[in-house]
């Protein structure tokens, strides 16, 4: 007997969705944090702000494959979400001096990069390129860093410990968003050099 192929999971027009509403506690998260670490200055609660909001970022897509429930708003705010974390996160560790400078330069620097290409590939009647696994690793590891660099700095007992596994995270998430916006660039690049053949 036959193997039916699996039925594909397609968008709909739903806003009210288990994982949308997710995604939107997600994004409430983002003031709390921001408040916890720069207004009072309350770090370890800021510490559990933001690895439930980093942990959490696979949660919505699972829910959504999973309940069949998968939808355009959220496959929007999915990475929107990821996106306002890490740089709610580079603010606030730069303004506290818990991340320096440059580290939070080298990461904006790349999401500047990729946003003027999805600029050009507009203007192209492209959308963006799809999401690499490349790019979701490093996203998975810089949001699990974060954490543990701000515990690192928070409780000076687990420094030891925390500060090392956290930096290295870190690092590893780095190389991961420059590889992947490497791999994005070529993506780009190549939509962009067939256009040009079949126009010319």
């Amino acid at each position: 007997m036959s193997q039916q192929p699996a039925p594909s999971i397609e968008s709909s027009n739903r806003i009210w969705t288990l994982p949308n509403v997710i995604s939107f506690v997600r994004l409430l998260g983002v003031p709390l944090f921001l408040y916890l670490l720069l207004g009072v200055e309350n770090d370890i609660a800021a510490v559990i702000v933001l690895a439930v909001g980093g942990s959490t970022d696979w949660v919505d897509g699972y829910v959504a494959r999973r309940m069949n429930s998968v939808s355009r708003l959220g496959e929007l705010l999915d990475p929107f979400a990821d996106r306002l974390y890490i740089v709610a996160t580079l603010v606030g560790f730069t303004i506290r001096e818990v991340l320096p400078l440059w580290f939070t330069c080298a990461l904006l620097l790349r999401e500047a990069v990729l946003g003027v290409a999805l600029i050009i590939l507009r203007r192209h009647g492209y959308g963006p390129p799809p999401v690499h696994y490349v790019g979701k690793t490093g996203t998975f590891l810089l949001l699990g860093s974060f954490p543990i660099i701000l515990l690192a700095e928070a409780v000076p007992s687990v420094d030891w410990w925390a500060g090392p596994v956290g930096w290295g995270l870190a690092w590893w998430a780095l190389g991961l968003y420059w590889c992947a916006a490497v791999l994005y660039l070529v993506q780009a690049v190549r939509l962009l050099r067939a256009d040009r053949e079949e126009s010319s």
